[in-house]
């Protein structure tokens, strides 16, 4: 898949999730629907990282060292989350749950921004991968 076409794929993945949220935050579901969405999306995010390991150790043995380091501290970081996430327990009453509830707001929300960052890097990066292709070949053209 060239880059181009991933950076379209990320955009799709990106309104996927919007419509999922936006369905449950529109209290069009019930709480077992939206845990079961939760661990749908934790499954695919643990297969993701998966995948983005596999990745970043490739792109160590070729000498990225920058991004193996960045896969280290994005992987310490949701490991960190998760077990938050997985210790939490249901709320016995008001305050406990509005504590809870912004604990992860306040996690989705440093998420998005992450998010948003490797978007706008990902946007800089495919770019450098267009320019440099297109001078590969205006190169190749002008060497023939």
């Amino acid at each position: 898949m060239s880059a181009t076409d991933a950076f379209g794929k990320l955009k799709e993945q990106a309104e996927d999730g919007d419509r999922k949220i936006k369905a449950a935050a529109a209290a069009e579901q019930n709480r077992a629907e939206i845990q079961a969405q939760l661990d749908e999306a934790r499954r695919a995010a643990d297969e993701r990282a998966a995948e983005l390991r596999a990745k970043t150790q490739e792109a160590a043995s070729e000498g990225a060292s920058q991004w193996r380091e960045m896969q280290a501290d994005l992987n310490r970081h949701v490991e960190r989350v998760r077990e938050r996430i997985d210790a939490r327990k249901e709320a016995a009453d008001a305050g406990e749950a509005k504590r809870e509830a912004d604990w992860a707001e306040a996690d989705a929300t440093d998420a998005i921004a992450f998010a948003m960052s490797a978007i706008v890097e990902a946007e800089y990066a495919t770019l450098d991968a267009v320019l440099s292709r297109k001078r590969a070949v205006e190169l190749a053209a002008s060497s023939s």
